[in-house]
């Protein structure tokens, strides 16, 4: 099985996140700027990204990216990670709705998502979310 984790992150704490994903999943790890293959190609996948403005994805970069891809999920396993500052993880709710409805099978419930920094307990959380990625 092909694994792939792909992020966004502007302070660090998504990166961060980002980096147990991987380390649990045993998985290719790409910050969305670097990411050059195709999603088709991966059996599972995780993307990371925080919560931005009034609890969207990064409009930027992360948005669009996905917005492209998103229609190459169905049937795939995914997996969703991200921090946030304020507010109450609707965001993440959301993304994991977005996701099913186009078919992919999201694993651990609604994500896991830190505020602000992650702490050790989040980072397990997201080294757990990778290896149940990689099942």
């Amino acid at each position: 099985m092909k694994t792939a984790v792909i992020y966004w992150s502007g302070t660090g704490n998504t990166e961060e996140m980002a980096k147990a994903v991987a380390e649990g999943a045993g998985a290719e790890l790409y910050s969305v700027s670097d990411f050059k293959g195709d999603v088709a190609d991966y059996d599972r996948l995780a993307f990371g990204c925080p919560s931005m403005g009034d609890e969207v994805l990064e409009e930027s970069e992360f948005e669009p990216f996905f917005a492209g891809i998103e229609g190459k999920l169905s049937g795939k396993t995914v997996g969703l990670f991200g921090s946030y500052g304020w507010g109450d993880g609707q965001w993440m709710r959301d993304w994991c709705e977005r996701c099913k409805a186009v078919g992919a099978e999201v694993i651990g419930g609604e994500g896991v998502i830190a505020n602000e920094a992650p702490d050790a307990d989040a980072l397990a959380s997201c080294k757990a979310l990778g290896e149940k990625l990689a099942k």
